[in-house]
């Protein structure tokens, strides 16, 4: 994987980042790209969540929620406009996924719109065995 720039640096999420985080995901709520979190979901996030930072400003961010020791989801990932196509991403990605291995978690999922992204972080339509995600929305 490519290495990130010098000044750009990924940590876990603390939760003095909520403020800085509820700024930084709003224009990707706005625009549809990610679901909308309220200040109590942020702080749950923060706990299993990733930032990325380019001096103190936040450039991207992705949390792994934790359902079960079979399964863990990436949620609400989302990198600056000016940030993309450099690693920040992905960088974002390996650390939830390197979570979940460190928690002994079995499976990762995502639900997303940018299925090609995610297929080059090792993600695949289905499982070992077949095994596929299906869905049901109880409303619009």
């Amino acid at each position: 994987m490519t290495e990130l720039p010098d000044d750009i640096r990924i940590r876990q999420a603390i939760l003095a980042d909520i403020d800085k985080l509820e700024a930084f995901i709003t224009p990707f709520v706005e625009q549809n790209k990610i679901l909308p979190r309220t200040v109590d979901e942020l702080n749950l996030l923060a706990h299993s969540g990733f930032v990325a930072f380019k001096g103190e400003e936040i450039i991207g961010f992705a949390a792994l929620e934790i359902y079960s020791p079979k399964l863990a989801e990436i949620r609400s990932l989302a990198v600056a406009d000016n940030y993309r196509n450099i690693g920040v991403g992905k960088k974002l990605v390996v650390s939830c996924i390197d979570l979940a291995r460190n928690k002994n978690v079995l499976e990762v999922m995502v639900v997303t719109s940018s299925e090609e992204f995610f297929q080059s972080c090792g993600f695949d339509f289905t499982l070992p065995g077949q095994k596929k995600a299906l869905f049901l929305q109880t409303r619009d």
